[in-house]
């Protein structure tokens, strides 16, 4: 049987180390069989990419690859407290998108989540969704995603 960590080799994705919070939260919790991420910026090595709304400073395409590289920082999460190869699926996604005014493209964002969860975990990373534009986000961030899994 293949786990979820085989599945991200195979891929070639390696999760990132867990993104330290900017307040008073963790990144992740437990309640019974599910796990919930708080809001996760699209970090990499500790630094945001890029600040600015989509629609204006940052494009739909590169807010998209920002919102796979916050579902990664989601799943970090996720793994550092109960390990990648519990989950059993993906239930919701939350993505918001810091938006600039008239920028209605927030679904197509918020995809780059979407898909990489289902190259990942195939049927079982089918999930229920949000994709909510805002006036802005922490620390000037484009995007930000909530995960809630099963395990």
């Amino acid at each position: 049987m293949s786990t979820w960590s085989n599945r991200l080799k195979e891929l070639g994705i390696e999760l990132p180390g867990v993104a330290a919070p900017l307040a008073a939260y963790v990144p992740a919790t437990q309640s019974g069989s599910w796990v919930f991420t708080s809001g996760q910026l699209p970090f990499v090595d500790g630094k945001l990419p890029a600040t600015g709304k989509v629609g204006a400073e940052v494009s739909p395409e590169e807010a998209k690859q920002y919102s796979a590289t916050c579902i990664l920082n989601a799943l970090a999460a996720v793994h550092a407290l109960v390990g990648i190869d519990s989950i059993k699926r993906v239930v919701k996604v939350v993505g918001f998108v810091a938006s600039a005014e008239g920028f209605t493209g927030q679904p197509g964002v918020i995809n780059g989540a979407s898909e990489l969860l289902g190259e990942i975990f195939g049927d079982e990373g089918k999930h229920a969704r949000s994709a909510v534009g805002v006036a802005e986000l922490p620390i000037g961030a484009p995007v930000e995603i909530e995960l809630i899994v099963e395990v």
